[in-house]
C-alpha cells in the first residue's frame, strides 16, 4: 500500500511538473529491460529521476544515501518501504550491508537500481562510477541495463529553478555478467556517456 501511495504521488509531481513548468518526459528502448530481475544504473544528474524511478521502475529497490531521509514525502517513503539506505561514512561495512540487502531484494523479485556516480552531476562531467557499483556487478552476477538521461538539462543539481522541456530516457543495450568489475564499469560508463552525448547534439539542433 505504501508503494503504490508513493508512486501515485511520483505520478501526481510529474503530472505537474508538465502541466505547469511544461517539462515532460519521453522514454526510448523500453523493450531492452530484461524479464527478469536485473541491476539498473542510472546516470544522475537531477532530482527529476529520483522521483521518475518510482514510476519508469514499478516495485524497484532503490539504493538511497540516508541523508535523502530528511527529504518530505520522498524521505518517508524511502524509510517505510523496501528500499536499501546506505550510510555512505560507514565505508566497507555499507558496501557489505548494500549486497545483502540487493540479494535479498532480487530474492523477491524485486530489481535493485543505483545511481552510480554517487551524487548529482552536472550536463556535461564525464560520468565515473562509485566503487561500489563494480561490487554489485560482480556480487549479483545478473544483466544489469544501464540507463541514460539527461534531465540536468531542464532541471540542475541543487536548483529550484526548471525548464519546460523533454527529458529523455533510454534504456541501454543490457550487459550480461561474467566480465571483469572494470570491463563492466568501462562498457557500462562509456554507453551511458554515448548516449547523453547524442541528446546533446540532438538538443542542440532543435534548438
Amino acid at each position: 500500500m505504501i508503494r503504490k501511495l508513493s508512486r501515485a504521488w511520483a505520478r501526481g509531481v510529474l503530472a505537474l511538473l508538465a502541466a505547469i513548468v511544461g517539462l515532460r518526459y519521453v522514454v526510448r528502448g523500453a523493450d531492452n529491460r530484461p524479464p527478469q530481475p536485473c541491476l539498473i544504473v542510472v546516470n544522475h544528474q537531477s532530482t527529476w529521476e529520483t522521483l521518475a524511478a518510482l514510476v519508469l521502475f514499478p516495485d524497484v529497490a532503490i539504493v538511497a544515501k540516508r541523508q535523502l531521509l530528511r527529504i518530505p514525502v520522498m524521505g518517508w517513503y524511502l524509510k517505510h518501504s523496501p528500499m536499501i539506505i546506505i550510510d555512505r561514512e560507514q565505508g566497507t561495512k555499507a558496501l557489505r550491508q548494500m549486497t545483502h540487502a540487493s540479494r535479498v531484494a532480487l530474492a523477491e523479485g524485486r530489481s535493485v537500481l543505483i545511481f552510480p556516480q554517487g551524487t548529482r552531476t552536472p550536463v556535461g562531467i564525464p560520468v565515473r562510477f562509485k566503487r561500489g557499483v563494480e561490487l554489485l556487478y560482480r556480487s549479483l552476477a545478473i544483466p544489469v541495463l544501464p540507463v541514460a538521461l539527461d534531465a540536468g538539462r531542464f532541471w540542475g543539481p541543487g536548483a529550484w529553478a526548471k525548464a519546460p522541456g523533454t527529458v529523455t530516457v533510454s534504456m541501454l543495450t543490457p550487459i550480461e555478467p561474467g566480465m571483469s568489475a572494470a570491463q563492466f564499469v568501462r562498457m557500462a560508463e562509456a554507453a551511458i556517456e554515448a548516449e547523453t552525448a547524442v541528446m546533446a547534439i540532438g538538443s542542440s539542433i532543435e534548438s
